[in-house]
């Protein structure tokens, strides 16, 4: 079992930003791929950002804007958030999954309010 431990969400103003972070606990195995998700109210859970094995996936909403970075060996992710825009306003999740052991591991969110 993995967990993760979200912090950084809150509330800026239309073109600030914001620095979300995740950090997972220790494990044997592998992580796959770990990033963020987000949930706007009354919408579908959508991708915002996520290392794959060999590549860096961002939702088309969010290029050009969010960076996500990491430190050593994916146990850390951090997602900056520049050029905020009130669509971006959700609640973000952290995800990582481990395929050696069928993994979906989903933290417990942080809500991120952007005003106009």
């Amino acid at each position: 079992q993995v967990q993760l431990v979200e912090s950084g969400g809150g509330l800026v103003q239309a073109g600030g930003s914001l620095r979300l972070s995740c950090a997972a606990s220790r494990t044997p195995f592998t992580i796959n791929s770990m990033g963020w998700y987000r949930q706007a109210p009354g919408k579908q859970r959508e991708l915002v950002a996520v290392f794959r094995r060999f590549y860096t996936e961002y939702g088309d909403s969010v290029k050009g804007r969010f960076t996500l970075s990491r430190d050593n060996a994916m146990n850390t992710v951090h997602l900056q958030m520049n050029s905020l825009r009130p669509e971006d306003t959700a609640v973000y999740y952290c995800n990582a999954v481990i395929l050696a052991i069928g993994g979906d591991y989903w933290g417990e969110g942080t809500l991120v309010t952007v005003s106009s």
